[in-house]
C-alpha cells in the first residue's frame, strides 16, 4: 500500500464526502481512514451510503464516543494505516487530480524530505498565507501579534511567520506545514512520533513540523493546488478562536523555547487584546445589522454543466429561494466560463457540475482570475448535493429522477 489519507471529522458529512471523492479521483489505489469524533449528524451513515463499495475495503471509518481532538483523533486511525506514506488531511478540502501524485514524486526522489505540504487556496482562489510558516520562535510570534507581520508581509524577518518573501508558485524550503494537508512517510511518524496529545485543536501540525526538522529533516511547499475551505469549523475572527490557537502556542513555546519565559506575559497580555478586538468587532457587526445598516451579502449562483445538472439546480434554487442563473457547460472551460463573467460588487458562487469538470482545472482557473467576488461552488448530480463554503443543499434524487 503506496498511500493513506487519514481524516479527523466532525459533523461535516457532506464535505467529508466531497473530500472523499476527490482523494478517490486523485489516487484510486488510496486507503482512506476517517476517524469520527462522535457527530450526530449521521455522518457514518451517509458515508456508508455513498461509498458502500469502498467501506470496509478501502475505506475505513472509526467512530469515537466523544471528542478526542484532533491530534488523538489523527493519531488513533495512524494505527490502522497501512500505507508508506500517510497523509493528514481535513475533511474540509478537496485536492486536484495530480496534487496526490506531485507529492509522493516529490517524496520519492528527495531522502531528505519531512513532511510536504501543498499551494492550498481560499474559497475564491487567492492564495491561503498558511499554506506556508515559519517557527514560531517568540520573536516571529511577537512580530506576528504586535502587527508588524501585517504591515511588512513580505519581510524576512518581520513577516516570517507566513514566509511571504518566498515564491508562492515554486517549490521552496518551509518550517511549518499546515494540518489541513500534511504528506509524510510512516517510518518517520514511527521512528519520531506523530502527534503530540498535548494539544486538542491548534498548534499540533506547528509542534510535529518543527520536531521532524529537529531530526534534520526538511519540510517543503509544493505548489500543486488544493481547496481548503477553512470556514466549516472555525471563524478565525472569534475569540474562541484566537484564545485556544494562541494558548496553544504557549504550549509550544513551553516545550520548546523554555528560555523565553519572559515572553510569556507579553503574549498573554496581546492574546487578551487580540479577544477584546474581536469581541468589540462582533459587537460591533450584530449592532450595523440590527439597525439595518449592514452590507447586503446576499450571494448569486451561477450554475454550469450538464442538462441533468441544471435540471437538479432549477429546482435546488427553487427550493432554497436562490438568486441563480444557470448556463450549459458547451464544452467551454472553467477558465472561460470565469473570464466571460463581468466583474460585480455582489458575491457570486460559480457551481460547477462535477461530472462535466475537474478539480484541477477548477483550482486552476480561479487561482488566475483575480475576481475574488467569484467564488467556487461544486455540484454533484448523482448525490443531489451542491456546496459552498457557507451552505450546503440536497435535494431527494429518487423524487427528482
Amino acid at each position: 500500500m503506496e498511500l493513506t489519507a487519514i481524516i479527523v471529522s466532525y459533523n461535516v458529512k457532506y464535505y467529508l464526502a466531497q473530500c472523499i471523492t476527490s482523494l478517490y479521483k486523485a489516487r484510486p489505489d488510496i486507503e482512506i481512514v476517517v476517524m469520527d469524533n462522535n457527530s450526530h449528524d449521521g455522518t457514518e451513515e451517509y458515508i456508508h451510503k455513498i461509498f458502500s463499495q469502498e467501506y470496509g475495503t478501502s475505506l475505513h471509518f472509526i467512530s469515537n464516543k466523544e471528542n478526542i481532538g484532533f491530534g488523538r483523533g489523527n493519531n488513533r486511525a495512524l494505527k490502522e494505516a497501512h500505507g508508506r506514506y500517510i497523509l493528514f488531511i481535513n475533511p474540509d478540502t478537496f485536492v486536484s487530480e495530480d496534487s496526490l501524485s506531485a507529492c509522493l514524486a516529490f517524496l520519492h526522489s528527495h531522502p531528505d524530505a519531512g513532511i510536504i505540504g501543498t499551494r492550498m487556496l481560499n474559497i475564491n482562489g487567492t492564495f491561503a498565507r498558511e499554506s506556508r510558516r515559519g517557527v514560531p520562535m517568540p520573536m516571529t510570534s511577537f512580530y506576528k501579534l504586535c502587527g508588524l507581520a501585517s504591515l511588512f508581509p513580505n519581510s524576512p524577518i518581520f513577516g516570517k511567520y507566513y514566509m511571504q518573501h518566498l515564491d508562492a508558485t515554486q517549490v521552496c524550503k518551509i518550517d511549518i506545514v499546515s494540518g489541513a494537508f500534511m504528506m509524510i512517510s510512516k517510518a518517520l511518524l514511527e521512528r519520531y512520533g506523530a502527534f503530540d496529545e498535548d494539544f486538542f485543536m491548534y498548534g499540533e501540525d506547528i509542534e510535529l513540523s518543527f520536531r521532524i526538522m529537529k531530526q534534520h529533516y526538511q519540510n517543503y511547499y509544493i505548489p500543486t493546488r488544493i481547496l481548503h475551505y477553512k470556514g466549516e469549523s472555525t471563524n478565525k475572527a472569534s475569540r474562541k478562536y484566537i484564545n485556544d490557537f494562541y494558548m496553544a502556542m504557549l504550549i509550544f513555546f513551553r516545550k520548546h523555547h523554555p528560555h523565553a519565559r519572559l515572553l510569556y506575559p507579553i503574549i498573554y497580555i496581546s492574546v487578551y487584546l487580540l479577544s477584546f478586538k474581536a469581541t468589540l468587532a462582533q459587537w460591533f457587526v450584530r449592532m450595523r445589522n440590527r439597525l439595518g445598516l449592514g452590507q447586503n451579502s446576499h450571494a448569486r449562483y451561477l450554475f454550469c454543466g450538464s442538462e441533468k445538472m441544471l435540471s437538479q439546480a432549477r429546482v435546488i434554487s427553487s427550493e432554497a429561494s436562490l438568486d441563480s442563473t444557470f448556463e450549459a457547460a458547451r464544452g467551454a472551460s472553467p477558465s472561460e466560463i470565469l473570464s466571460s463573467i463581468t466583474e460585480e460588487k455582489i458575491p457570486t458562487y460559480i457551481v460547477f457540475d462535477m461530472d462535466t469538470f475537474t478539480y484541477a482545472d477548477i483550482l486552476e482557473a480561479f487561482d488566475a482570475t483575480g475576481k475574488t467576488n467569484l467564488m467556487i461552488g461544486t455540484h454533484y448530480p448523482a448525490l443531489g448535493l451542491v456546496l459552498t463554503n457557507e451552505d450546503t443543499f440536497t435535494l431527494n434524487i429518487q423524487d427528482n429522477d
